[in-house]
């Protein structure tokens, strides 16, 4: 895997059955490295009608996918597989408590790429907010066709 990395994140909420769920996918350029048997995936991201980014770091160990957001959203998720992590997601409209209890997590990883398959459930405020996936593909830019699935 280069350092020159593309990465695709797409999300879907789930928050109650028979409700039509809006996929959200971002894809942008980002960096990758490989420290300690860990795997280091940053990207920024825009937040539509507020000036600034955010810096998204995803590493990645074993069956563990920690996020950290910093800038005009900040947080640090942790998914790991059968385990609830809580954590405070500060956003410019207030703070939030977020728990994230991963059911699945899938990581692939190749040549050239590394894919990622979260399922977890998310509460807000200690409430069950929505059933959530979160799928992110990371590809060498060097390597051609980008491609989302594996």
């Amino acid at each position: 895997m280069t350092k020159d990395v593309l990465v695709s994140v797409n999300g879907l909420q789930i928050a109650r059955q028979n409700e039509d769920a809006e996929p959200i996918e971002i894809i942008t350029a980002g960096d990758y490295y490989k420290k300690n048997d860990k795997h280091y995936i940053i990207y920024d991201e825009v937040v539509e009608g507020f000036d600034g980014t955010t810096r998204n770091i995803i590493k990645l160990q074993d069956d563990c996918m920690d996020i950290t957001k910093r800038g005009v959203t900040n947080v640090h998720m942790v998914f790991e597989k059968n385990k609830k992590n809580v954590t405070c997601y500060q956003t410019p409209f207030g703070s939030l408590i977020l728990g994230i209890n991963a059911k699945k997590i899938n990581i692939t990883e190749e040549e050239n790429d590394i894919f990622i398959d979260v399922d977890y459930a998310l509460e807000l405020n200690y409430t069950h907010l929505a059933d959530c996936k979160i799928k992110v593909a990371v590809q060498s830019r060097e390597a051609g066709d980008f491609h989302i699935s594996s």
